[in-house]
């Protein structure tokens, strides 16, 4: 159960971050208001995420994902470039986080 509320952290979080890109600096009072509502929640269910998980584990995922998500993001919807170094930052970023959860005893508990 851990493992879905975090990633609905993570995604809560992302959709916190664009909306703080679409407040233009806290002038689009919708926007801003949907990020600090956003972030509000997020942090609420990272809350709920280390009730269970390990916090060195939920946070590395976390902060994996998020960079990872909004990197990606601004790609798409902001039409930011990203060139080969990085997705290959990316590409380690979700290795690191994989190889944590996968090979290290720091993810037991």
């Amino acid at each position: 159960m851990h493992w879905i509320l975090l990633s609905t952290g993570i995604a809560i979080e992302i959709l916190a971050t664009a909306s703080l890109k679409l407040s233009d600096g806290f002038t689009k009072i919708g926007f801003a208001a949907l990020a600090l509502i956003c972030f509000g929640l997020a942090f609420y269910v990272m809350s709920l995420v280390v009730r269970t998980m390990p916090i060195g584990i939920a946070y590395s995922v976390w902060a994996g994902g998020g960079i990872a998500g909004v990197t990606l993001l601004g790609a798409l919807a902001f039409g930011q470039s990203l060139d080969g170094f990085a997705f290959l930052g990316i590409g380690l970023i979700v290795a690191g986080v994989v190889v944590l959860n996968a090979l290290s005893s720091a993810a037991s508990g």
